[in-house]
């Protein structure tokens, strides 16, 4: 009995560091789980660059939101997430502050204000008049906050042990004013167009003009590609290989009946 006990012992020494030497796996590790209409917890308390404790409730105060989940120390694609975003915000014809904010939270417990500042310095370089809006809102928070905010979005990542960085997707989602999640637009090939018809249906009517709106009539937003696909166009594409075919169906016809009259009257 002593011999089936050590031996027993000696297989689950054996089985433990088999188990940890599991490799990370980033793709399962990291990804977004669409989930349109999510309301996010909207009293969680975060920090921006200034100091001052916040909640994404005071900061939507009634206003749709681009959100940005980001680790504002991350040597890879946050910093590039951020400067697409600011890239196209000023082809967005709509009034920053008044119309919608912009919110990016770091999913980084261990990150400070001062994280938060210095990556608003970088881009006010670039977008000085957009950067240092102040409906432009950096922030961070402890690990209960920006946890509870990302699984409500869905949003997925995980710290990699071995490389000392979080594994995590590239994406901006939009909130209606209420703080529900409409929808992401993936990646960093979102196109202006995108994110005005994206800002256009978080504002649930209140952005953007009746051509914004007739905009979303005609185009249909994709959540497999992040982006909005024109059903007009379509619509007359199809429309057109049908009339095409019904066209050459026409013809060939047409050619048919003619060539039978003609054997008919070779016939007589």
């Amino acid at each position: 009995m002593t011999r089936l006990w050590l031996f027993v012992s000696l297989l689950l020494v054996l089985a433990v560091p088999a188990h940890a030497a599991e490799p990370f796996d980033p793709f399962d590790a990291a990804g977004i789980d669409p989930r349109p209409g999510a309301q996010l917890p909207l009293d969680v308390p975060f920090t921006n660059d200034r100091g001052e404790s916040v909640t994404l409730g005071e900061l939507l105060d009634g206003r749709p939101a681009v959100l940005v989940p980001v680790y504002f120390n991350c040597p890879n694609v946050c910093g590039a997430q951020l400067a697409s975003l600011f890239n196209l915000l000023g082809a967005v014809p709509f009034a920053l502050g008044e119309d919608y904010v912009v919110i990016a939270y770091s999913f980084d417990p261990r990150e400070t204000p001062a994280y938060a500042r210095a990556e608003r310095d970088k881009l006010a370089r670039r977008w000085p008049a957009l950067a240092n809006s102040d409906a432009v809102h950096l922030l961070t928070g402890p690990e209960t906050a920006s946890r509870a905010v990302s699984d409500a979005l869905g949003f997925r990542y995980r710290w990699d042990q071995a490389i000392q960085e979080y594994a995590h997707a590239s994406a901006i989602a939009t909130l209606s004013p209420d703080g529900r999640l409409v929808q992401w637009l993936y990646g960093l090939g979102y196109q202006p167009n995108d994110l005005r018809l994206a800002l256009t249906d978080a504002g649930e009517g209140q952005v953007g003009d009746f051509a914004d709106q007739l905009l979303l009539l005609c185009y249909h937003y994709n959540p497999r590609t992040g982006g909005y696909d024109n059903w007009v166009i379509g619509a007359l594409q199809i429309g057109g290989t049908g009339t095409a075919a019904a066209l050459l169906g026409f013809i060939g016809l047409s050619l048919w009946r003619e060539r039978k009259q003609r054997e008919g009257g070779d016939g007589r």
